[in-house]
């Protein structure tokens, strides 16, 4: 009996050290960061838990907050948010002149999406440049569209209304080579030249195209004005026939109030339940910022000859940007960006030469002469438009725009609509930055805090989230994120950025 006892009681101690040592976690992980509130961008509620990190991957996230691990570096996050990396589904610049980008690194993005409004580097095959991009190794991760203007310029086909045969099938065998390089999808930017051209047809069989490959069309569609924004929505659920449509920086210009923002969303949303799969992005600011041959007539832009249309059509011209102005809030809601004339108003520039401001747009600017920030967004109205479940965050920004959108959206959302104006919880806002973009570009392994996927991580305390930069001074970086990581290395820490640089040319397979 007692020999059977000391048999057994050597077994369950046998079973208790085997079962400690198949318990132990011998690893040396790169990161181990403890008692993080984990936001994982699914929008689910927070939850307490240790993330590890190796080889650039979420590979552990251990709820048990007294498991022990071994790392090569161990933070303590405790009273501290962390999320994945913010995907900014509409951006600018370009990586071969600004790799750094830390607008974007100081705001918490980690990948952002070129290639945008219907133009992307104008080379027939965007392998090359993807791979010079890969050797200059950009600050944040790039995944890339490719233009239909600038598949129009390349094709030939241009300013042509209705491309012939050859010129179409030209444009589609660019679109079909660019996703065999590993594009994410294609932009159109209806209301620029030469993409205004175009019509239903040519835009079917390029969305066709789309459809094939799998990949997304994001739209700067045809006019954004609030009696034609619906039309100009509408245009692009035709293609969604085909292929998954984005609406990029959705806004209604002159529109107003919440009622209007419902009934733009009751578009979407009617679309979506008749098995259209359209999405939206939105910048938090109600001015946008684009080239000011936004306010000149199509006849007075290329192809067209604007100094004979000065010569020829000037009384006409000056009438009609008087009233593109004034309904466009007046010249001192358009505040001029680039060229000689930065940092100033319309209005100013018009006091300061002593003549009409229709003039100064004729003779001192032209067409192309500047880019300008333009005060012609309702606050209630964007508001609303935020709120929706189709629709995520962007900046539309760049490292040189004279707009604080690129400097400050991200963090805008946080400071403003979930900290002050409550429009919804932290939760929801890390959603609308992170797995909702990714879900809407099908970027695979990406923005999400998930085992497998990739460590692209933020740390922070939102209440400490300062969005710094003005339409005065629009380059000031944001404040608040204590770390960034990209593929699982330290980008920025507390507005102090790395030697290297760890983002990747991401490539849709």
């Amino acid at each position: 009996m007692k020999t059977s006892f000391l048999s057994f009681l050597a077994f369950c101690l046998m079973m208790i050290s085997c079962g400690q040592t198949s318990g132990n976690d011998d690893t040396n992980y790169d990161l181990w960061i403890k008692n993080a509130q984990v936001i994982d961008g699914t929008g689910a509620d927070s939850y307490t838990a240790q993330v590890l990190i190796l080889d650039g991957e979420i590979v552990k996230i251990e709820k048990d907050t007294e498991k022990q691990f071994s790392a090569k570096e161990e933070i303590d996050a405790e009273g501290k948010i962390l999320s994945p990396g913010f995907i900014d589904t509409h951006a600018h610049g370009d990586p071969l002149e600004t790799p750094e980008f830390k607008n974007f690194l100081a705001m918490g993005v980690t990948t952002i999406t070129l290639g945008q409004d219907g133009y992307s580097p104008k080379k027939k095959d965007l392998s090359g440049w993807m791979k010079e991009v890969d050797s200059v190794n950009p600050g944040v991760n790039i995944a890339m569209f490719v233009g239909h203007n600038t598949i129009r310029r390349l094709s030939g086909v241009n300013y042509e209304k209705f491309p012939s045969e050859k010129g179409l099938e030209e444009m589609k065998n660019l679109l079909k080579k660019a996703f065999d390089n590993g594009i994410f999808g294609m932009t159109t930017g209806l209301e620029y030249n030469p993409g205004s051209f175009s019509e239903k047809e040519e835009l079917e069989e390029l969305a066709k195209v789309v459809g094939e490959n799998d990949g997304l069309i994001m739209s700067h569609i045809r006019n954004e004005d609030d009696s034609e924004v619906g039309n100009s929505i509408r245009e692009l659920l035709n293609q969604g026939k085909c292929t998954p449509v984005h609406v990029s920086h959705l806004k209604s210009v002159y529109g107003k109030g919440q009622d209007r923002g419902r009934e733009i969303l009751k578009l979407l949303d009617s679309a979506k339940n008749e098995g259209i799969q359209i999405t939206a992005d939105l910048y938090p600011y109600n001015a946008s910022y684009t080239g000011i041959a936004i306010v000149f007539p199509e006849w007075a832009k290329k192809p067209n000859d604007f100094e004979e249309v000065v010569a020829t059509r000037k009384s006409e011209l000056q009438e009609f940007l008087r009233y593109k102005i004034e309904q466009r809030n007046g010249p001192e809601a358009t505040l001029i960006g680039s060229g000689k004339f930065a940092g100033k108003n319309l209005k100013e520039i018009s006091e300061e030469l002593n003549k009409p401001f229709e003039d100064v747009l004729i003779e001192d600017i032209g067409p192309y002469g500047a880019g300008g920030a333009y005060f012609i967004m309702d606050e209630g109205l964007q508001k609303t438009l935020v709120q929706s479940d189709l629709v995520n965050i962007c900046s539309d920004g760049s490292p040189s725009m004279r707009h604080p959108r690129g400097y400050g959206s991200f963090p805008k959302i946080i400071e403003t609509y979930v900290n002050k104006d409550k429009l919804f919880s932290l939760e929801k806002a890390i959603y609308k930055m992170t797995g909702l973009a990714a879900k809407t570009m099908k970027l695979e392994n990406r923005g999400l805090l998930k085992e497998g996927y990739r460590a692209d991580l933020l740390l922070f305390d939102p209440k400490e989230i300062e969005e710094t930069a003005t339409y005065e001074k629009p380059h000031q970086l944001a404040k608040g994120f204590d770390g960034v990581w990209i593929n699982g290395k330290r980008a920025a820490q507390n507005g102090k950025f790395a030697e290297g640089r760890f983002g990747e040319m991401l490539r849709k397979d």
